[in-house]
């Protein structure tokens, strides 16, 4: 099936100008260029709590949502008014009439005629039999059952659901083909993207972002988002205790996803800077005053099914990531490890960094770096250090 000059519906979980471009941002900013696409934003999968982040989110939504699909970096976005209780049973019989009028109304506006269907969100099988699609695709890649505030019960059924009709299951890690694989016979292990291209700019002289400059020597960079879910903040804070010289920086926005998550450990680290959100064309000056690319993911139900976008984009930008210890990716992605060969753990100091100025090098040391699946790059791949 080649994917051009064709017309494409996704239903996102993500709003398109999301602080943080994922997956579904990079794929379908790809796709549009050949493709006529329209992107429906989050059905809004997480209960909102009552934060001034969440309350942002439903402003921001009634207002666009009052409104028809607009263009916006080469495709078009809708933003449907639904409600975020998928948990009751009422709520998600009118979801599923609000979202069938609102997106069939944008397809129909755009003179998109049988589209293909591209699910992030399994609740896209209710628009099977209103769109009649060409074909459907359910693109997996994070366990969103797992997230917190997400309906576990009614989101496994939509997926069971829309897994046994589409066409083809696309899982982004070992774990999610693994899952997909008793939900479906077509399931493709396809490994997450990034804009390599982008981030390799970071190996070219030029300015490095002036919160990162300002921090001492050695920097550990963490970029995404800085919630307690995902981040083990037991480890970063003892990372911290251990290192009292070294300078870990966490850049990205607070709290995405769990607006009510207590960060109070980090805050009191005085070595632990939150310098906040970047927009994505400044990632690369983040990284360019880097020692270290940080992956402090804690090991919990969600994260065992991530494939994280920034182990590409910290290779990519020649900043070595040292994650904490994953179960295995694949057998050909198997745990990166610290410069000392081994990953870090609390209890244990871990090893430091290469001295200032040596990052871009860093990598060929005693320590092995083990070569994660190649990564779709919408440009020309530099080669990173291995």
């Amino acid at each position: 099936m080649r994917l051009e000059g064709r017309d494409i519906v996704c239903i996102g979980t993500s709003d398109w100008d999301n602080e943080l471009p994922i997956n579904q941002h990079q794929l379908m900013r790809r796709l549009a260029r050949g493709n006529r696409v329209l992107f429906v934003e989050s059905l809004g999968l997480r209960r909102p709590q009552l934060a001034s982040r969440d309350l942002g989110r439903i402003w921001r939504r009634l207002r666009r949502g009052l409104g028809r699909e607009r263009p916006r970096d080469g495709l078009h976005v809708l933003s449907p008014l639904v409600l975020p209780f998928h948990g009751s049973a009422a709520a998600r019989r009118l979801n599923r009439a609000l979202l069938r009028r609102q997106v069939s109304g944008a397809a129909r506006r755009l003179g998109m005629s049988r589209p293909l269907l591209w699910g992030y969100a399994p609740q896209a099988e209710q628009l099977i039999d209103a769109l009649e699609p060409s074909r459907v695709v359910y693109h997996c890649v994070d366990d969103v059952a797992a997230q917190k505030g997400v309906d576990a019960e009614s989101f496994r059924d939509a997926e069971r659901r829309f897994a046994a009709r589409a066409d083809l299951v696309l899982a982004s890690a070992p774990a999610l083909a693994e899952r997909m694989r008793e939900l479906s016979a077509n399931v493709l292990y396809a490994p997450n993207v990034a804009d390599t291209g982008l981030f390799a700019t970071a190996l070219a002289p030029g300015p490095v972002d002036a919160a990162v400059e300002a921090l001492p020597r050695p920097r550990l960079v963490f970029q995404g988002a800085v919630v307690a879910t995902k981040l083990d903040l037991a480890l970063l804070a003892a990372l911290a205790g251990l290192r009292p010289r070294w300078s870990i920086a966490l850049v990205g926005p607070r709290g995405a996803g769990d607006p009510g998550g207590d960060l109070s450990a980090l805050r009191r680290a005085a070595n632990v800077h939150l310098l906040g959100p970047r927009r994505e064309a400044e990632l690369p000056a983040v990284l360019r005053g880097a020692d270290a690319g940080l992956i402090p993911y804690a090991l919990n139900d969600l994260t065992r099914s991530v494939f994280p976008m920034k182990v590409y984009e910290y290779l990519a930008a020649g900043a070595p990531p040292t994650p904490p210890r994953w179960p295995r990716r694949s057998r050909r992605s198997s745990p990166l490890t610290t410069r000392g060969g081994g990953p870090s753990a609390p209890g244990r100091p871990p090893p430091t960094p290469g001295r200032p100025g040596s990052r871009r090098s860093s990598g060929r040391s005693s320590g092995r770096w083990p070569r994660p699946p190649r990564a779709p790059s919408g440009s020309g791949r530099r080669r990173c250090p291995s």
